[in-house]
């Protein structure tokens, strides 16, 4: 049986498949890194949770997902901060190094204001974090999502938060689906350097039918995954390489097969 020491999955990816299945399945094709969707943790306890992953030799890259911090009323934003937290202690209990951070936005707020809140809102949790040594991880979503899924659209807009907010706690999820058009990108990576900490592979298809659920498959699509992936490892990145594909898709497929596509994509086209 190969071993793919970098390769993780994330269980949104095979979708179908319970946390107990995906383990299994990833454990005896060689993959040995998970990234968690928090809703696969649901129905067992966490130290379960933990059991299960070890003892299929599989390890939790990063928790996701957290963030959501604009709110348009103080109690929103205390919610959001509550359950920040909460994610931050369950990623410690399954052993995952950092959460992935989807920020957020109301369309009813301006998107100064939603990345103030933001910012306040991650400055808010980095003691919690320090206290149990998980960092946050900041993605930033393709600008198609500004209005309601992340007012953080660009590594540029990371770099001046984390600029703001110090890198000791905070890092970057850097996605190739949403940042691949940005023509700023290899300068931000550059200025990035080790402050990315995430690195997730997928693909963007042309056309694309659904801007959500119709990701592609690594070589099925027209971004250049490996010159970004040279662009991170050149400013230091050297962690996981995330899988992370929504779609209707390949959601509909056998899922053994899709897996096995997986391997085989992430083997040739990164």
């Amino acid at each position: 049986m190969e071993n793919f020491d970098r390769l993780a999955i994330h269980t949104m990816t095979t979708k179908p498949w319970d946390l107990p299945t995906a383990v299994e399945k990833y454990s005896r094709a060689g993959v040995r890194g998970v990234g968690l969707w928090r809703q696969w943790l649901e129905g067992r306890s966490l130290t379960e949770s933990c059991a299960l992953l070890d003892d299929h030799g599989i390890k939790a890259v990063s928790l996701v997902r957290s963030g959501f911090f604009p709110g348009l009323t103080p109690e929103e934003r205390q919610t959001a901060l509550d359950d920040n937290r909460r994610a931050l202690d369950e990623a410690a209990a399954v052993g995952a190094p950092q959460v992935v951070l989807v920020c957020g936005a109301k369309p009813e707020l301006s998107l100064a204001e939603n990345r103030c809140q933001i910012t306040e809102g991650i400055a808010a949790c980095i003691d919690h974090a320090s206290s149990v040594g998980v960092k946050l991880s900041i993605e930033p979503l393709h600008p198609m999502y500004a209005d309601c899924r992340s007012a953080v659209n660009t590594i540029g807009q990371c770099n001046d938060m984390i600029d703001q907010l110090g890198d000791a706690w905070v890092g970057i999820a850097a996605d190739v689906y949403h940042i691949w058009w940005d023509p700023h990108l290899e300068q931000e990576i550059r200025r990035a350097g080790k402050r990315i900490i995430g690195f997730h592979v997928c693909d963007w298809l042309t056309p694309t039918q659904d801007f959500l659920n119709d990701r592609g498959l690594m070589g099925e699509g027209c971004i250049d995954i490996r010159g970004i992936r040279a662009m991170v490892e050149q400013a230091g990145f050297s962690s996981s390489i995330e899988v992370e594909i929504f779609s209707n898709r390949h959601w509909a497929r056998d899922q053994d097969e899709f897996l096995s596509d997986i391997i085989t994509a992430y083997k040739s086209q990164t």
